[in-house]
Parts: C-alpha cells; sequence; structure tokens
C-alpha cells in the first residue's frame, strides 16, 4: 500500500483476504531456496545457524497456516484512515466494559501488531481473565508508517516526530478525549515523542524500553547499573549490525528482504533468538514457529522490507539526541524487563522523567515483552494506569462518536 491521491480522512473496515497465487509463490519461493555452506563454528556468533533457518523455511512452506493469522486479524477489527498524507492501519478493539480506558499502543522492529495477540483479551475484558472491570481498556494498535498493512512513505520525513503527531490525529478522530500511550521498541520512542508533543487528551505514559542512561561509564554504582551497561555495549558491539545497514543502506538490504523470504526469516529470526529471554537461545523456547511466521507475514505479504528499515535511516540518530537532557513531564511509567537490550535504573530514570508514576524491575522478559510475557505485561500495564482510573470520566461520547463513524464507513480489501 503505497500513499497516493485520493486520501480519504473517514474511518474504513480493512478486510484481509490475500490471494491464494501469493501464497503458492511464498511456498515456490521457499522450496527453491539457494542456501550457503553451514557455519564454521558451532554457535551463533556468525548469525543464524543453517539448521535452524532451514527448520524454520521448512515448517514455513509445508505446515504454516496464513489463514489462521488472517481470520484472527480480521477478527480483532482492523481499520484503516489517512493522515498526514499516508493511510494508516490499525486494529481498534474496544472492551465491553463502557468505562474502559482508551490506550494506543505501538510496536517496532522486527515486530508488528500480532505482538500484542495475547495481550488483548486481558486488556479489553479484564473479567474474563480473572481481573477486574476497573482495568479495562479500549485498544488502538496502529501499523507503524511503512509497516504492515499502513501505507509506505514515498518521501522523506516520516520521522518519530511525525509518527506521534499522527497518533494524536488517530485518538482524536476516533473520538477520544482522554487516553495513555504505551510502546515498545521503536514505539517506545513514538510514545516518548507523545510525551513530549502532550496532544490533547493524552494524559499518561508507559513503556518497557527507555534510553535513560548515565552520562559517564564511571557512574553505575551497582550490580544491576554495571550488568545494564555491559550489556548495552555487547549490543553495540556484537548485535547492532542491522542498525548500520539499515539507518544507512536500507534500500539495499530491501532488495533481498523483499525477494527472499529465507533472508527476511533470518533477518527476523536472528532478534527473536538475541532479544527474548530465553537461556537456551532457541526462540522456539519462548515463542511458538507460528507465532514468529505470524509476525514475518506481516513483513512479507505487505512488502514491507525496505519501507521498514527506512525508519532506521530517518531516524536512528535523532533517538539520541531525544534523551540528551529532555524532561518528560507527562506521567510516566516504565517497566524494566531482565532481558530487554537497553535498561535503565530507577536512579537514572528519575533524571528524565520527574512525574514517574510506575517503576518495577520485572522478574522476567526482554525486549518482546508482550509477545513473550503477556501475563507480566499486562500486569504492568494495569498497575501502571491504575492510578489514574479515579479520575477518569465517561467515555460515551467518544463511544457515541466512534459508533457513527462505523456506520458510515465503507469496506476496503487488501
Amino acid at each position: 500500500m503505497r500513499a497516493g491521491p485520493g486520501l480519504d480522512e473517514t474511518i474504513r473496515p480493512f478486510h484481509l483476504a490475500i490471494p491464494d497465487l501469493q501464497l503458492d509463490d511464498l511456498r515456490t519461493r521457499l522450496a527453491a531456496t539457494r542456501w550457503p555452506e553451514c557455519e564454521t563454528v558451532g554457535d551463533w556468533s556468525q548469525g543464524v545457524p543453517l539448521g535452524r533457518v532451514k527448520a524454520l523455511c521448512d515448517y514455513w512452506r509445508t505446515d504454516y497456516d496464513w489463514r489462521r493469522c488472517e481470520a484472527a486479524l480480521n477478527g480483532w477489527g482492523q481499520f484503516v484512515t489517512d493522515i498526514d498524507g499516508l493511510p494508516i492501519h490499525f486494529l481498534h478493539i474496544r472492551s465491553p466494559h463502557a468505562d474502559a480506558l482508551p490506550m494506543i499502543m505501538t510496536h517496532g522492529w522486527p515486530g508488528s501488531v500480532v505482538e500484542f495477540q495475547r495481550t488483548i483479551g486481558p486488556l479489553t475484558n479484564p473479567t474474563e481473565h480473572g481481573g477486574s472491570a476497573d482495568d479495562a481498556f479500549h485498544l488502538v494498535l496502529p501499523s507503524l508508517p511503512g509497516y504492515g498493512f499502513s501505507g509506505r512513505p514515498a518521501e522523506t520525513g516520516w520521522t518519530l516526530a511525525r509518527i506521534a503527531k499522527a497518533w494524536g490525529t488517530l485518538m482524536q478522530r476516533l473520538g477520544y478525549r482522554r487516553y495513555v500511550a504505551q510502546g515498545g521498541d521503536w514505539g517506545a520512542q513514538v510514545t516518548h515523542h507523545i510525551a513530549l508533543q502532550r496532544p490533547p487528551g493524552c494524559i499518561a505514559a508507559h513503556t518497557n524500553l527507555t534510553l535513560a542512561l548515565p552520562a559517564e561509564p564511571a557512574d553505575p554504582i551497582d550490580e544491576r547499573e554495571r550488568e545494564a551497561i555491559a550489556d548495552r555495549l555487547h549490543f553495540e558491539r556484537w548485535e547492532a549490525g542491522y542498525v548500520l545497514e539499515q539507518s544507512t543502506r536500507p534500500q539495499t538490504i530491501g532488495y533481498g528482504l523483499l525477494d527472499s523470504p529465507a533472508l527476511l526469516a533470518a533477518w527476523i529470526y536472528e532478534k527473536f533468538s538475541a532479544w527474548t529471554d530465553c537461556p537456551t537461545g532457541i526462540p522456539e523456547d519462548i515463542l511458538s514457529r507460528d507465532d514468529m511466521l505470524d509476525n514475518i507475514m506481516l513483513y512479507w505479504l505487505p512488502g514491507t522490507g525496505a519501507s521498514a528499515a527506512r525508519l532506521y535511516w530517518e531516524s536512528y540518530g535523532k533517538v539520541f539526541q531525544l534523551y540528551e537532557g529532555a524532561v518528560f513531564e507527562l506521567p510516566f511509567g516504565i517497566s524494566n524487563f531482565p532481558r530487554e537490550i537497553i535498561r535503565s535504573s530507577r536512579r537514572w530514570a528519575e533524571r528524565a522523567y520527574p512525574n514517574l508514576i510506575h517503576w518495577r524491575d520485572v522478574e522476567a522478559g526482554g525486549h518482546f515483552a508482550a509477545f513473550e510475557r503477556p501475563d507480566l505485561f499486562v500486569r504492568e500495564v494495569r498497575d501502571c494506569f491504575r492510578q489514574l482510573r479515579g479520575r477518569q470520566t465517561a467515555h460515551a461520547g467518544a463511544a457515541a462518536a466512534y459508533a457513527g463513524q462505523r456506520s458510515g464507513m465503507s469496506r476496503s480489501a487488501a
């Protein structure tokens, strides 16, 4: 989906129905993969071992069922609306509890809206998952520009700040006058920009990633802080090759990511291994093959390998500039998962977040927190925003506005 003329600011249903020919083409490409020789080491130090990628791709070709994922996406409720010249795809799941708190949650790379699949039920309908109606959320889960089924920008300028502004427009268009924001990875950075911009209606934010780190390496005072710095240095030395490529030459790597499903699978599967809280290093011990392939398909089917990588070209260097002396005065919560690639300490965070309403060093989980440990992720989000519930006003106006929009929507097909 590319940006183009005839943009439409109405909110339209989006129904996925991928043609069989497109799925047949995928299987044909997988069967015709030209494989490299086996790595010359007995570990992952040269990249994903040949045997692991072959096994994943064989499953993808012979056993994986896209129609299952497609039905789930359609069942949650998909929509599209044009914002700032670009079609934006999003899931919108309203809670059965009328006083639920609206929340916009943003994914990152190499993630997608399917990361949140096991949190949707507990967050929107907590009474069906052992929780209280007082913890209910209305969820808005957008696909980043150039990701999933959102439009692919045809010009430069879609920075994190611009995305944050678009998300404010989206929430206003949905009729939400009071809401919170949440995100991880790029979604965390978008959420930080939302906190700086203070769009009308956004009352608080929560992220599971922060770059609030010490200015000097000599600053750490305890073992937890020393480990955080050591892990960050390890990431920069051994895990950041994808950053250098995508932030400097996204077009070049894009040719392979769009043409070779094996390359796309290896490119993303590697991160599921390196960034999850997985002692064995085998991502299937944390996420199923179906989970990982559902996510990979949201890059393969719409052909977003290059456009998703381009966000690094637009924004990666600016991420660190954002945190140099920035103060986030919006009420803010942070969940510090132990295997997150970049972690902070409360002491470091308090310098940048003077209104820190929630902090926890979580007992388990990594970079893909909602995907890996939906139970802990849901707990963190509930605990963060629970204290705001007492000041919450009714959302009858938002519900009425949304119902009116739905009545006039026209169907859009993939």
